[in-house]
This record gives structure tokens, sequence and C-alpha cells, in this order.
């Protein structure tokens, strides 16, 4: 494995005609952890991550691991690892024929094609043809394709799609495992309940635009803050100069951070404070994963129940 490499999306943007899938987009995926790419069915998930992988050319702004971008790397399958479609494999191929003829053309040492069927659970089928395997086992074909160049950047769409319990448990442990090799792990999922046991940060996207990047905990509460105080156009003044969003609610305020931040009980009463206005009500509301998602995507159908994801050419 190379070196550590971070994934930079800088103000990326894609139009379909007059469709804006995508725009003004900013992030940056770091070393040795898990991260969620998360949104709605259309949120522009996919053409986001086929941006990244040089598939899409964006309208403007630029995608780059280690400030280059995919169709210039010298050897992609050893700098970056993908898993987007867990059926494009030949069903009259086997396994490992199928991981071979990659390696091959890549010019990567055939011993690996083993050793990666062996990393995901595939080494006892791996000489069976593929158009007999189960949806969950072609995601674990999908993963040691991913993994053939040994890369340091792991972009995987969906990865336990099919999968049962116990495969879920599996990529679960293994996704930790290869973060705390010091790769740079980006999981897109719909998936929120399987994504707060699986993830250590998330970046959220909503109509092709960021509205959240951070970690988990702040996700869930510390984007919402219940406020209240005797001046209530005093306290109102106060968070609002402070670029909090504000909206009333049957208990005085109720405290948001801006899209891409996290606000914390702790921050507002900090503002009221420096202010000079004193509190009635200090509290962080706490709703969950899911309706937090919710919330700031503005969705009323939850993604766990939203069935198969419908992202195509404009997502």
């Amino acid at each position: 494995m190379a070196l550590a490499t971070t994934i930079d999306v800088a103000h990326l943007s894609k139009n379909f005609g007059a469709v804006s899938a995508v725009s003004d987009l900013s992030f940056s995926v770091e070393p040795g952890r898990v991260t969620g790419f998360l949104g709605p069915n259309g949120a522009g998930k996919t053409t986001t991550l086929r941006m990244l992988l040089g598939l899409v050319a964006p309208s403007s702004g630029t995608a780059t691991f280690g400030g280059i971008g995919y169709r210039d790397l010298p050897r992609p399958l050893a700098t970056v690892g993908t898993a987007l479609e867990a059926s494009s494999f030949h069903p009259g191929r086997t396994a490992y024929n199928h991981l071979s003829i990659y390696a091959r053309a890549a010019a990567i040492d055939q011993a690996r094609v083993e050793r990666v069927l062996r990393q995901v659970g595939l080494a006892d089928v791996g000489r069976r043809r593929v158009g007999g395997f189960s949806l969950g086992m072609r995601q674990r074909l999908g993963l040691a394709f991913a993994l053939l160049g040994d890369p340091p950047v792991l972009v995987l769409d969906e990865p336990i799609n099919g999968l049962d319990p116990e495969g879920i448990r599996w990529i679960r442990v293994f996704l930790r495992e290869l973060a705390e090799e010091g790769r740079t792990v980006l999981v897109s999922s719909h998936l929120l309940s399987e994504v707060q046991q699986s993830v250590d940060h998330a970046i959220i996207i909503s109509h092709g635009r960021l509205v959240y990047d951070g970690t988990l905990d702040g996700l869930e509460t510390g984007a919402r803050v219940a406020v209240d105080a005797p001046d209530r156009a005093a306290l109102f003044a106060a968070l609002t100069a402070a670029g909090v969003v504000v909206e009333q609610s049957e208990h005085g305020f109720t405290a948001a951070a801006p899209a891409g931040y996290e606000l914390s009980a702790a921050q507002v009463g900090e503002i009221a404070h420096r202010a000079g206005v004193p509190l009635s009500l200090l509290s962080g509301e706490r709703g969950g994963l899911e309706a937090a998602f919710l919330r700031i995507t503005g969705t009323d159908t939850p993604p766990d129940t939203a069935g198969t994801s419908t992202e195509g050419g404009v997502a």
C-alpha cells in the first residue's frame, strides 16, 4: 500500500442541461477513518462518485486523490479501489478469472488474486462462475476487485446491499480494519441505521449541495439547541449575529447550525454570555440519527425505508 492519500472535492458542480445535479460541492475525506457519503435518493451521490472516478466530466470544480485527478493517476488500481456495481461481472467467468484479467491488465502480481479472494471470504468459491453467485457474494467480489492493487483509497457504493445480517457485521469489521491500516475509506449509503454503526465521519448532501460534514455525534446531538431568555429580542439578535439559524418554537427558540457545521448547547450558551443575555432555557435536542438526517435534508421518507436507489444519470 502506498502512502496515505486524501480525497479532495473542491467546488464541484455538474449540470445536465437545465438540471443541476451537483452544485458547488466541497469536502475532504481523510485517511484512517471510515467516512459515510449520505443523502436521499436523487441527492447527487452517484453523480459525485462518477465525477470523482473520472466517469463523468464536471461542469466545474475538481475531484482529486492526493491532488491528482483519477484520469491522471499513473496506476489507478494501485491508488484507488472502487466497487460501484455488484452486478457488473461477466456471469460466465469465474471469480478468479475475473480478477486475474484485471491484474494482468494493471501489471499486478497474480498472487494478489488469491490473497484478496481469501481476504473477502471467497477463496472456496473462487473457481465458480459468477453467474451462480448471490448478490452478497457479488458484493464481496466487488470488494476483492477494489483491493486488488492494494490501494490506499477505497470508494465503495452501497457495499452492504444484499448482505445478510452476518455479512453486514462482517463488512462493518472489514471496513474498520481497512481504515485502521491507514487507508482512506469512502462509503456511499442510504441505510442510516447501518451507517450509524459503521462510520466515523459523515458527509451528507441534499439536492446536490453539502448540508453536513462532521461526526455522527455532532449530527445527532449538536445541530439543534432549545434556548430561551427573558429578553428574546436580545437573544435572537445575538444568535443571528453569530451566524446561528434561529427558529421560533413553543419553548422559545430552536437554534441550529448552518449547513456543514456543528452546534452544541455550550456554544449557544457562550454566545449568549458574551452578549450579556441571561438564559432561562438551554438544552441540546436529541432526536436520533434518522431524525437529524430528515431534518437537514428536508426529506419526508427515511432512507432506511426508501427502497432501491433511483439515482441514474441525474442523481
